[in-house]
This record gives C-alpha cells, sequence and structure tokens, in this order.
C-alpha cells in the first residue's frame, strides 16, 4: 500500500472543497481540487489520483456524465470514484453507480465517515485483481456469439460492434462468465463483485444486470442471455467457447 492516498476532489464550492482538503491532508493524503470537469481532465493530463471525490451538481457538464467519461475512458477507468451530493434520492444513487461511480455518499455527511468511505473504497479498488478471474485466463472468452475483448475491457457483438462496458458492467459480466448456468441471488453476486454490504447495493445488482441485456441485446421482457430464476437470482445462459 502506498504512503499517501491521491485523491481528486471536483467539487464547485471552494469552502468545500478547503474543508475536504484540509481534513484529508491532516490524515496523510495527497490531495488536488477542481471546481468543474475541465479542471478536471486538466489535472489528470498529469497528474493520476487513487479516487476523485465528485460532485453530483457541477456547472457545465454534471458529475453523473463525467463519471460515465471516466468509466469509460481507457486512461481513468482504473481511477476510484465516489460521488458526493446534497440530492438523497434513490434513483440518484443508482444512476451514480449505473455510470460507474464505487461508492455514494449524501450531504452532509462527517469527515470522519468520508475518510472511512475513501479507506474502503481503495481497499476494494486495490484488491481488484482478484475478481474472478475468466475461465481459463483467456483474453477473449466467446459466447452465442458475442466476444468480451478482457484487456481492451469492451464487448464484440456477432455482428463485429464494439460495445465499451463500464467497469461496475465489466466485472459483473465476468462474474457471470465464470458461473455460468448458475443461479446467483443478490447477496452472492455482491459478494463476488466486492461490492459492500448489501442492504446498500441490492437495487444496484439489479440495474446493472438490465444495463448488460441492453449491452447484450437481450429483449427485457424474454432474456435468453441473463435469465431471472425466480426466487433464486440471475442465471446467464450460455454456451462459452
Amino acid at each position: 500500500m502506498p504512503d499517501f492516498d491521491k485523491i481528486l476532489i471536483v467539487e464547485d464550492d471552494r469552502e468545500t472543497r478547503t474543508l475536504i482538503r484540509e481534513y484529508l491532508e491532516d490524515n496523510g493524503c495527497q490531495v488536488r481540487e477542481a471546481g468543474d470537469g475541465r479542471q478536471m481532465w486538466e489535472i489528470l493530463s498529469q497528474w493520476e489520483p487513487d479516487l476523485i471525490l465528485m460532485d453530483l451538481m457541477l456547472p457545465g457538464e454534471d458529475g453523473l456524465m463525467l463519471c460515465k467519461r471516466l468509466s469509460v475512458d481507457e486512461t481513468t477507468r482504473n481511477i476510484a470514484i465516489i460521488m458526493l451530493t446534497a440530492r438523497g434520492d434513490e434513483m440518484d444513487r443508482i444512476l451514480g453507480l449505473e455510470m460507474g461511480a464505487d461508492d455514494y455518499l449524501s450531504k452532509p455527511f462527517s469527515s470522519r465517515e468520508l475518510l472511512a468511505r475513501i479507506r474502503s473504497v481503495l481497499r476494494r479498488a486495490r484488491s481488484s485483481t482478484r475478481v474472478p478471474a475468466a475461465p481459463k485466463e483467456r483474453e477473449e472468452i466467446r459466447f452465442n456469439g458475442w466476444t468480451l475483448r478482457l484487456s481492451a475491457r469492451h464487448l464484440l457483438s456477432p455482428d463485429g460492434v464494439i460495445v465499451d462496458l463500464t467497469k461496475g458492467e465489466m466485472i459483473l459480466l465476468q462474474v457471470f462468465l465464470h458461473h455460468p448456468n448458475e443461479a446467483l441471488d443478490r447477496d452472492r453476486l455482491t459478494e463476488l463483485c466486492h461490492a459492500r454490504e448489501a442492504t446498500v447495493f441490492d437495487r444496484s445488482i439489479d440495474v446493472q444486470v438490465g444495463r448488460l441485456r441492453k449491452r447484450l441485446r437481450d429483449d427485457p421482457k424474454n432474456p435468453t442471455f441473463i435469465k431471472t430464476v425466480w426466487g433464486k437470482g440471475y442465471m446467464l445462459t450460455a454456451e462459452i467457447a
């Protein structure tokens, strides 16, 4: 583990940025600040943080869209993200996780809670090498005409179209491919995806499954790839080659 954690704060309120920065620096973190997406990208072009604290409401491009871009960009997709917002609506939390965030914290929050979340997310991010490996450790996995390219982190459709995946979608699909034709409930999927307590992530698992179905062009009314097994969870029904 490094001697210090590198944190980038993306928050348009200067006072809030200062309070967070001072607390994190007092706890051994190296911190940089950005007031909007433009400043964030400028910093990222010269410096790679371990984690980004991203406010949802930002001038110009909002936090959700920035989060999505970060999660699919090859140079930033491995940076952990915690969304910060004054809005506590469940749908905002789901959207943040859907766009690739690793955690979500509603304002107002205590400094201790923020630091605990940061450490928890970074522990999980640094253990990502323990994500279940795909069968036979291959660089490509073929299933039902689709190809998952692990190093490139995208899907190739049967007709040759490249489908980019967010970090969460990539991990979830690898989990399913490692457990084909096996019913996995939310608790098991949460455990395998290295998420934290299921009470927080129950709904996001459903959202991620729904997004994977869309990526795979699966009919939501009659899915053929990822089926819902009532009372047992979800099952990937595919022949893996």
